[in-house]
């Protein structure tokens, strides 16, 4: 059982729902979010729940990546360790099928991957001092395949899924445990209006199944499993026609 979480990503959708869960669960956990007000209740919500006081809000936006290096020790010094750190933060703006949008482009990447690394550098050079912990990553279906619709979005979760490996293959020796959980669709505000989704699950269910996925330090978990199937026939496409699949 984990004792000391950080998760950055905590306002909203799957972080907050893993913020709950590890409360619940009688784990220290650090809410870290953009949105101050909304992880201040997040983290009221689950000490009153706890009936004592687990769960602190800090405030911060992964695009200032010069700040976490001193974040991540406070946070580890207020919370007493770390045990675990998962990134749930992540952005998918709007696309047009005919917009190029170098902002938007540059704000995914900024958010969903640089702001992985800063804080999961921390952790595993933290990990690897102690020989133990477990990062995890929340990345997506779509890193699987370039996909039309949003370019940058399925570029950033690819990225984000080469990276953990790297890690993983660089601190594994340490004992230290890094997983790559990929969702499918999501009952998040980041999916409402969208069309076409299918085997929707709520953001608890998905807590729960990259929390079982953590815990066994799984290497590589779709969420829920049946999207392993989807993944495998998805990467094994050719490419003349998965260019003609409108997805």
């Amino acid at each position: 059982m984990f004792k000391h979480a950080i998760i950055v990503g905590a306002s909203a959708g799957i972080g907050a729902a893993l913020a709950k869960q590890l409360g619940m669960a009688g784990c220290a956990v650090a809410l870290v979010a953009r949105r101050g007000d909304e992880i201040e209740q997040l983290a009221a919500e689950i000490n009153t729940t706890a009936k004592q006081p687990l769960a602190r809000a800090y405030q911060h936006d992964v695009l200032n990546v010069d700040e976490v290096e001193g974040l991540f020790q406070e946070i580890t010094r207020d919370i007493g360790g770390l045990d675990l750190i998962v990134f749930a933060a992540g952005v998918m703006p709007t696309v047009a099928p005919d917009e190029y949008n170098i902002q938007k482009d540059a704000l995914i990447l900024d958010v969903n991957v640089r702001g992985a690394f800063a804080w999961l550098n921390e952790a595993a050079r933290r990990f690897e001092r102690v020989k133990r912990g477990t990062i995890v990553g929340i990345s997506s279906i779509a890193g699987d395949r370039g996909r039309r619709g949003n370019p940058a979005y399925c570029t950033s979760k690819a990225a984000l899924n080469t990276y953990l490996e790297s890690l993983r293959n660089r601190i594994a020796r340490f004992g230290v445990k890094v997983v790559v959980a990929k969702p499918g669709f999501v009952d998040t505000d980041m999916t409402k209006g969208l069309p076409g989704l299918f085997w929707l699950i709520t953001a608890q269910r998905a807590a729960e199944l990259i929390l079982k996925a953590a815990k066994r330090g799984k290497k590589t978990a779709y969420i829920p499993a049946r999207w392993r199937f989807v993944g495998l026939v998805i990467r094994f496409f050719p490419s003349f026609i998965f260019r003609r699949l409108n997805i």
